[in-house]
């Protein structure tokens, strides 16, 4: 195990949003910005941008890293590409405030038809129905996910009717 797998979450989590170099073995070098590093394989994902808003995603594996030098720190700009990175196509065409306020009026709606929501996630930005669904943005029907079958169509089912009377 080298000295990059046996940092911690916490030690990983300061180099993301940040433009590195990864030294790997065999001499090679890799650069990009760090979208997130894998806490079971210690593996870098890294992001490079290219032409025509194209974006190339690398990873390096875990034990092949051997050294990591941050070379920029991301501005809130380039954290805010970086977030959007694996968003849906359609989630893209709605603002931060657009969403905030659709995940308000959703939940409000579900609140007040007694339907029990949280927020969950370290952004709020995922709802919660009695802890064994979610949605994620931008809260369509599509964007629920649950393993029961039965609580998924029925949710799935409400969102649609309350988008088709609220839209």
């Amino acid at each position: 195990m080298n000295d990059w797998q046996r940092k911690s979450p916490l030690d990983w989590e300061k180099y993301v949003n940040k433009m590195v170099k990864v030294a790997a073995i065999e001499k090679h070098e890799y650069e990009g910005w760090v979208l997130t590093v894998d806490p079971v394989s210690a593996s870098v994902v890294l992001a490079t941008f290219l032409e025509n808003e194209k974006v190339s995603i690398s990873v390096v594996l875990g034990h092949a890293v051997q050294e990591v030098e941050i070379l920029k720190e991301g501005d809130d700009e380039m954290k805010q590409r970086l977030s959007c990175i694996f968003v849906p196509e359609e989630s893209k065409a709605y603002s931060p405030g657009e969403l905030e306020k659709r995940k308000n009026d959703l939940k409000t709606w579900l609140e007040t038809n007694h339907i029990p929501v949280t927020e969950q996630g370290e952004s709020g930005r995922t709802l919660c129905v009695m802890g064994v669904l979610t949605i994620d943005p931008p809260y369509g029907p599509e964007e629920c996910s649950s393993s029961n079958e039965i609580i998924l169509s029925r949710v799935q089912g409400l969102i649609q009717g309350y988008l088709e009377r609220h839209q």
